[in-house]
Formats: C-alpha cells, structure tokens, sequence
C-alpha cells in the first residue's frame, strides 16, 4: 500500500444532472482506481486513490472528458491518505446547509434518445417524455437541491423495475436521470377538448395533430409552461389566434420540424445553423425567404421570423412531417397578452379556454414557469433577445467575488439575480410588471432562488425609478428585514452589466453608450440617450441627448405621433397637414398636445414629462415617415422603421453638438425638407440610422481625446436595432475602439440585474471612482 497516493478532489460548476458521477464512476474503475464519488449541496466530492501517475491521470480525464451537459468551474484538490478501499461507489448524496451549486438548465433532447423515439424495438418508442443524463427537464422540474429524484416533480412517478435498473447501474446513461421514466411508470399524455378527456396517449397525439391540420389552436403543456399552437401557413388560423389572445401585431415564435423546412423559409448562415441545433435550442431570428409560405400576419410589417426547431420528444411526435400536416406552426406562449405563461392544469384550463380548442395536456409536474429564449446572431456570435429556457439559472462569473446581493432588476422584461461569490444567477424572464400575476411569478422567483442557491441576501440592489414595482419589493424588504439596500441608477446598470458579460475587470472605466426607451435619471427626467464614462463603481454622464416633453406621458409611447409633434416644435418646424403626424392627429388632439408642451421657448405644462430618450427619437422618426402613428407592442414603430431601411441608401443626417448636449432639432429638419422633397421613407430611414452612428463615432472621439479611454460599451434596448448595431460597430472598431458587446445577457431590461448586482457590490465595498469620472 505505500506505493498508493490518495486524493480528495470537490468539484464545483454545472456537475449534478448531467451524468457526472457516472462519468467520475466509470473514469475511476477504467483506470482501476479505488474510491468513491458523492454529490452534495455544493457540487461533487471525490476520494480516489491508486498508482499516484494513474492519479494523475484521473485528475486530468476529469477537465478534458466530463460529459457534454457538464461544466467545471473549479476543482479543489488536496492530498489524502488512502484508507484501502478495493473499489470505486457512488455514495449517497448529502446536504450540507448553506452550500450551493449551479443548477443545469433545461436541455433539448438528445440524439440518443431521439434515436430511441422513433425506433420501434425500443420500449420507449414513441413515449412523450423519453429523456437520459445528457438531456431533458432540469431547472423547470427541480424544488430543491441536491438535484435527487424525491426534490423534483417526479417525485411521484414510482420506477418500474426496468427504469430502476437503469437508474441504479452507474454504466448507463439513464444512471440517476432524475427524470428517467418510460410508458410503464411516468407521465402520460391525454387531450382535452371542453373539459372532456377525448384521448390519450397516441390517440391524443394524433387528434391534436388533426386539430391542427383543420386549423384549430392547440394549448400544448411543455417543459416550462404552456404554449399556443396552430398552422403557420394558415391566415386564418393565425388571425383567430392574434384576435383571441388580443396580440395585435407582435410577432408569433414558429417550430419547424427541422433544419431542412427551416432553410425552406428562411435563410440560415452556418452561425445561424449552429444556435438552432444547439442544445439550448432557443428561438433564433432568421432573414424570411420571399417564397416562404408562412403567412405575412405572424410577423407584420418585418423581414425576419422567429425559429425553433424542436426541443422535446412531444415536440418531434407533434411536428412529424407528413404531406398533410403544416410545414410549420405558430408556438407562442399560453398567456393572454402581457400575463404570465400559464403552468399548472387548472390555471391553464381557466386562462387559455378563450384562446384554445383543445388542451394537449400532460401530468409531469412544471415547477418554474421558462419562457423560449430568443436570439440572433451577431458577427458570428450569438446576442441574446430573451434569456430564459435552455440559459437559465446557468451563472455569469464576476470579475471578483461579492457579498450575497438579490438584484431585483427593471419593470419591463424582468429577470432578477442572485449574486454571491463569483457567480451571477440571473433568473428566468419573469416579463413586464404591469400586473399582480407577474408580480407573484416575480415573487415565487426570488423564494425559489433563494431556496436553491442557499441565499438570504445582505443587501438589496435595485432600480432608482420610485414606481417600478421590483423597486418597491426592494424597499419594501429592506425595511422589514433591516437589509441594506442600494439604488442603481439605470443606463450604469446598463453599462456594468455589459462590462460582465464581456468578463471587463473594471480595473478601467469604459465609455458607455445607453441607449433605450426609459430610464430613471439622476435629475428625475426620463433619461435614454446617454454617454457615460463609467466603471462598476461609478460613472459621470458625459453627454446626452437634449430633452423634449413626452405629451402624454405614457400615452406618448403608445402613440408616436406625439413625440412628432413634441420634436417638430423644438425643431422650430410648423405643424403642417402635409406631415403624417399632423394628418394622423385631430384639431383639437394637436390643442391638447400644444397646451400640454407649452408654446416654443416656454416650459412645459402638465402630464408632459421630459425626456431624452434616443428609443422615442426613434418612435418620433418613424411617425414623421408615416411608418407607424401608433403601437401595440414595446419598440413597434423603431423596428418597423428599421424594416424599411434602404442600406445600398448614402448620406447621413447631422446631429448638433454642443457641450454635453447632443441636439436632434437639424435631424427632425432634415427629415422634414426630404419629405417635402418626395425622398423615399427607406432612404430618409437609412439616412437617420447612418447619422446616428456618425453621431455616436463623433463623441465617443470626444471623449476618447478627454479620457484617453477606448473601450466603448453599448447597452440598451435600441442595441436591438441590428442596422445600427452593425454600422456603429463597424465604424467604431475602424476608429481604433475596442467594442463591448452582450453575448450572456440581453441588451435590453432583460440584463440589468446583472449591472445592478455588480455596481452594488462595488458601493458596498466602499470602491471608489476614478478621478476623470468625478
């Protein structure tokens, strides 16, 4: 035994649910090593012992082979007398209080089980939930850790004698798959139709397809919620769905059966190709086909659909090509517009009986609700829309370690995060806080983290804006909990939050360019149009745009013809019947607009808050080129303008310059003159978009000459805008500027608690600013 070395190895990151110990197991009994291997609470501890050069060997197999699903974050390692064991056990798991670990997200079938699905020899062909250690549900099943069957809903499912083989024997692939389940004991699928149950299994699947077929909407139980849907060729079918779940012209996801009817509809570069078969399968935004016959009417008035291929094995049943079933189907969420996705079976049967015809139903429990995560692809690399299934709980690494901090996140498209350690766990989307639903989803998120990850905060990070509705949670629990709690202002969340993403120590502060529709300022006016010389502990506002009054108020946002107006008067332009604004309003609606903003030169009255929002230029634009008068989904009348873009269009209109005000007024005159002069509205957009960008090069060269700094971090929901995402990236990195740019996190609310935890920890921690920012 002298010869023998010993070791004990814990290893944290992604390691429980994804065939880690059966890995560990068969790695060790390879080599002919002895010892054991365990989960616990905060990740894997393995005691190995044998010839120390096979030792060796074994600690190096464990970075370079661990299984697909698997990702090491850290291995500690310390020598360890062997104790003679003659073999190698997986050991009860055990929970140690106040440990945590990262959790694995919910991860698309396999090509394994795939196989399985569809082979008619297998036991579990053909079965809905078919799933192994390399995919399937994760994060939506589980209520607690360590990630054991009996802490998840499949708790009630009692294995058959088969699946308890498999889950038993560490050399197969279904070796503790907390999921694992076949036709004799797990879920299983039924249609409902009217409260009645008219099918199950096979049956229920195949009447669901015909269904479909005829033109009828299918609520579909899945992974983390429900969906809604129906043929996406059908115009009919997609109109009674847009006027049921009262969504009028926000574009519809689609699910196609595979690559090949994708690449029919769309068209797919090898980057693009790469994210939809990706493991995480999220819906990717692909450039439409002209010969696409997916209907116009599921997504108006744009050039790209939103794709995802299937991700589950119902999906594939669902979906088997036939010549008579769709090419394609509409599967967005099962909610009425701006509710939660429905989860539970009774909720679902009350919320969706007015949007449904048939409910195809399953009885595997969902634990937390997961939206589709949506992304495009940006220079080769993926820039994220939407973050939720497939991403989420899986961390962001900070660039130091920070006190336990929950970051509560915006009003519109809230995700919050838990950070302690190096890790950021951003949640799920929770979605836009208009609403009690939302609000409680917001709520049973936070418990839910914090249950997981071991977490009772020490302090609170949170959005300055006194009405956000995250903001009072945050307020609220300080006070009753006596937690610190610190308020962030929104565009350096905006811009911290791009600093982590793209790993920035913060060892330097960046120039910050946020842009969005509305952020609380530091003067109490609703800021948007920002350039900041910021750190994670501070930043000083470098430059902005010039503020117009919002008549209105969130009336404005939902009705851009108001910002028209509100910019043709700072502008010095007469309010002229010749302009779609002007046309688009009455008389008397323009008096009300004229009384609310006051006369040139003169404050603004009532219900007219000021603002500087690069977002609501962008709206006021697009009214001013009769795109869009009015909305019915966030950022319509911007992206509709950025559909009608000429690109092979030249020329740019000019931005004033003056000081740390950045003036819009000769754009809006510009924009007027050359639609008096009969210019095409897509080269009036693409000259808009190219004077932005030149606008954005000017300053940051600006400050660039001021600070000597040259990393430049764009943030915000308007960094949606690919036109001009693309031409300000191509510009600024041709000036000699490093680009930061989201890759984790979306650009958009969706990632500022992330920016929100990492400025807190800074303030908690006394850091100080740099000098050229105070």
């Amino acid at each position: 035994m002298s010869d023998r070395s010993g070791r004990l190895l814990r290893v944290r990151g992604v390691v429980q649910g994804v065939g880690f110990r059966p890995f560990v197991y068969g790695l060790a009994t390879d080599l002919g090593l002895a010892g054991w291997v365990r989960n616990t609470s905060a990740g894997v501890e393995i005691a190995v012992e044998g010839l120390p050069a096979t030792v060796e060997a074994f600690r190096k197999g464990l970075q370079a082979q661990a299984p697909p699903l698997a990702r090491i974050d850290a291995i500690e390692d310390e020598p360890r007398d062997p104790d003679g064991y003659t073999a190698f056990e997986i050991l009860a798991s055990i929970d140690r209080p106040e440990a945590y670990q990262p959790i694995s997200p919910d991860m698309a079938i396999c090509p394994d089980c795939l196989r399985e699905l569809f082979d008619p020899h297998d036991r579990r062909y053909r079965y809905p939930f078919i799933n192994c250690t390399n995919c399937g549900p994760r994060f939506t099943i589980i209520a607690d850790i360590p990630y054991d069957r009996p802490n998840t809903t499949m708790a009630g499912f009692k294995l058959c004698p088969a699946c308890a083989a498999e889950y038993e024997d560490p050399r197969d692939r279904r070796f503790h798959a907390q999921p694992v389940a076949c036709p004799a004991c797990g879920p299983r699928l039924w249609l409902e139709v009217g409260g009645d149950r008219i099918g199950q299994d096979e049956d229920a699947l195949q009447t669901a397809r015909r269904l479909l077929r005829e033109g009828k909407v299918v609520a579909i139980k899945g992974l983390g919620g429900f969906h809604l849907a129906c043929d996406a060729t059908s115009p009919r079918a997609v109109e009674e769905l847009r006027r049921r779940k009262l969504r009028v012209d926000k574009p519809f996801g689609l699910m196609l059966p595979d690559l090949a009817a994708v690449e029919a509809h769309c068209r797919v570069g090898p980057d693009e190709r790469r994210l939809l078969e990706s493991r995480e399968r999220p819906i990717v935004l692909l450039e439409r086909r002209s010969g696409s016959t997916i209907v116009e009417s599921v997504a108006p008035g744009q050039h790209h659909l939103g794709v995802m291929l299937p991700y589950t094995p119902l999906h594939y049943l669902l979906l088997e090509p036939a010549s008579d079933f769709p090419p394609a189907l509409v599967m967005t969420s099962g909610n009425l517009s701006e509710e939660p996705i429905a989860t539970e079976d009774d909720d679902a049967r009350a919320r969706l009986a007015g949007l449904a015809d048939a409910f195809l139903m399953h009885d595997r429990g969902i634990r937390t609700r997961c939206d589709d995560s949506v992304l495009r692809v940006f220079a080769g690399q993926t820039y994220p829309l939407r973050r939720s299934r497939g991403y989420a709980p899986f961390p962001v690494g900070l660039p130091r370690s920070v006190p336990t901090i929950l970051a509560v996140g915006g009003e519109l498209k809230n995700a919050f995060c838990v950070a302690r350690d190096a890790y950021a766990f951003l949640s799920h989307h929770i979605g836009d806080m208009h609403n009690f639903e939302t609000y409680r989803s917001f709520e049973d998120g936070v418990s839910h983290f914090e249950r997981l990850f071991r977490v009772r905060p020490a302090a609170l990070a949170y959005d300055r804006h006194p009405d956000y509705m995250a903001t009072r949670y945050a307020l609220q629990r300080s006070q009753d909990e006596g937690l610190a709690a610190v308020g962030v202002q929104h565009h350096h969340a905006h811009i911290a939050a791009c600093m982590v993403d793209n790993g920035h120590p913060g060892d330097r502060p960046v120039i910050g360019v946020a842009f969005d529709g509305t952020g609380y300022g530091d003067d109490g006016l609703i800021w948007g149009g920002e350039f900041l010389v910021a750190d994670y502990a501070g930043y000083r506002r470098a430059a902005h745009l010039a503020s117009i009054p919002m008549p209105g108020g969130e009336a404005a946002v939902r009705e851009p013809w108001r910002l028209a107006l509100a910019w043709l008067e700072r502008a010095g332009v007469a309010w002229e019947d010749d302009l779609p604004p002007v046309r688009r309003s009455t008389a008397e609606a323009r008096r009300i607009v004229r009384s609310m903003i006051g006369e040139r030169g003169r404050d603004p009255r009532l219900n007219a808050p000021q603002t500087t929002s690069m977002g609501r230029l962008f709206d006021a634009v697009s009214a001013l080129c009769g795109v869009r008068q009015e909305v019915n989904y966030e950022a319509q009348a911007a992206v509709e303008l950025e559909a009608i873009v000429d690109r092979h269009a030249e020329g740019a209109y000019a931005f004033a310059v003056e000081g740390v005000e950045i003036d819009p007024s000769p754009v809006i005159r510009q924009v007027v003159d050359d639609l008096r002069h009969g210019v095409a509205a897509g080269t009036i957009a693409a000259q808009f978009h190219r004077g932005v960008v030149e606008m954005v090069l000017r300053v940051c060269a600006h400050l660039h000459g001021q600070t000597g700094l040259n990393e430049v971090a764009l943030s915000g929901g308007v960094w949606q805008n690919m036109t001009l995402l693309e031409w300000a990236v191509e510009g600024l990195r041709a000036a000699g500027f490093t680009v930061l740019l989201h890759r984790q996190v979306p650009a958009n609310d969706g990632g500022l608690a992330l920016g929100q935890a990492a400025v807190a920890a800074e303030q908690l921690e006394g850091r100080p600013m740099y000098e050229l920012m105070r």
